[in-house]
């Protein structure tokens, strides 16, 4: 089949990169001709913008506007380092179309051509964020006569807002065939009265580690417990720095307002996030798609929420796999050690059987 899948696409972020080039690869390898909609919508188009201005206050005034813009310059500037990289593993691992595409209308107007579309993984349904509320996001523009599917569909909230549910319902009940990744989506569907959806698991997952590791992984020859943290966490802080104290490891990371690494790797692309990762001795992080790759590669690793109400992501894949002594915080973090799996049997078991649910998904679906 010709295949055409959507996602926030582009968003300069090491997890969404990665799911959108596993969900695509992972279809290639079923034998269908996929391809990724080149979708933008403005909202989604601002990532490491040089001219973006975030605060409407700055905007009113050509003056303040022009100072905010040379203020914020020169840290855009070496940002473009970011976009780049970001834009070759783009260019050499996600396949998209040609046409830019920047509204649900738009897709409408012109539809780009597939026998079957797919709308996911990652945060595509997240009402907090403008494109939980984009119909593009639940294949509004498809006709009738063609499959839409949802794959591992993400809230990343334990419920949708009341005037948004029934939203939600008209577009979901749009859709074939329906799955989502956390077992609190599930709860959320069932709430607008939609029972017939099933969890599984992120796009990343449906990829061994071999082909992770034989196609983006390389050796680093340093021993450092590896910071994935958008928040600034000073509970992460603490933690990272006694571990690295107590067992002399480096500290490296990859998010840009950590300041107390030893090594910044914010302008590195996927490839060095997966290497930095995969040759760590200990993954702490409050990011779903760090939690995934931990796993993916068996890894020792500690979880701590966001502070945005984001965290039904890590919680439900935690409780999902019996390992949620692993999330951190302020009553148990003087617990943290460097080792906190003793054994990745029962883990691995799990995970299985969660992969063979997944990919049994996609198959029926598409068949």
């Amino acid at each position: 089949m010709k295949i055409k899948t959507i996602t926030c696409h582009e968003v300069y972020n090491h997890g969404a990169s990665l799911q959108e080039h596993a969900l695509l690869k992972y279809l290639d390898s079923l034998g269908h001709q996929s391809e990724a909609i080149h979708y933008k919508p403005p909202y989604l188009d601002k990532h490491l913008s040089l001219w973006n201005i975030s605060n409407n206050r700055y905007k009113k005034n050509p003056i303040i506007k022009l100072a905010y813009i040379l203020a914020k310059l020169p840290v855009r500037l070496r940002d473009l380092k970011r976009k780049k990289a970001f834009d070759r593993f783009s260019e050499n691992h996600i396949k998209s179309g040609k046409r830019l595409y920047q509204s649900n209308h738009e897709l409408k107007a012109t539809l780009p051509e597939a026998d079957a579309y797919i709308c996911g993984s990652d945060q595509i349904w997240n009402s907090l964020f403008e494109n939980g509320k984009d119909p593009a996001f639940y294949l509004d523009f498809v006709p009738e006569d063609k499959l839409k599917i949802s794959y591992a569909a993400s809230f990343a909230i334990d419920d949708i807002a009341d005037n948004l549910k029934p939203f939600v319902e008209e577009k979901v009940k749009h859709l074939n065939h329906v799955s989502v990744r956390e077992t609190s989506a599930l709860d959320i569907l069932k709430r607008i009265n939609i029972d017939q959806a099933t969890q599984v698991l992120d796009p990343v997952f449906l990829l061994d580690k071999e082909y992770w590791s034989d196609n983006f992984v390389f050796p680093i020859n340093e021993k450092y417990i590896l910071i994935y943290d958008f928040d600034s966490n000073e509970l992460i802080k603490k933690t990272a720095l006694k571990l690295a104290s107590k067992n002399r490891l480096k500290i490296f990371t990859v998010n840009k307002n950590i300041n107390y690494a030893d090594s910044n790797y914010w302008l590195k692309g996927p490839e060095h996030f997966l290497s930095l990762l995969a040759n760590a001795q200990l993954v702490i992080s409050n990011s779903f798609h760090a939690v995934a790759f931990s796993l993916i590669f068996k890894k020792q690793f500690l979880v701590f929420n966001r502070q945005e109400k984001i965290n039904t992501r890590m919680r439900d894949l935690l409780s999902l796999l019996s390992i949620s002594h692993l999330m951190i915080n302020e009553s148990n973090a003087d617990e943290a050690s460097l080792q906190p799996i003793e054994s990745y049997k029962t883990i691995n078991e799990s995970i299985n059987r969660s992969i063979d649910i997944s990919k049994k998904f996609l198959d029926e679906a598409l068949n």
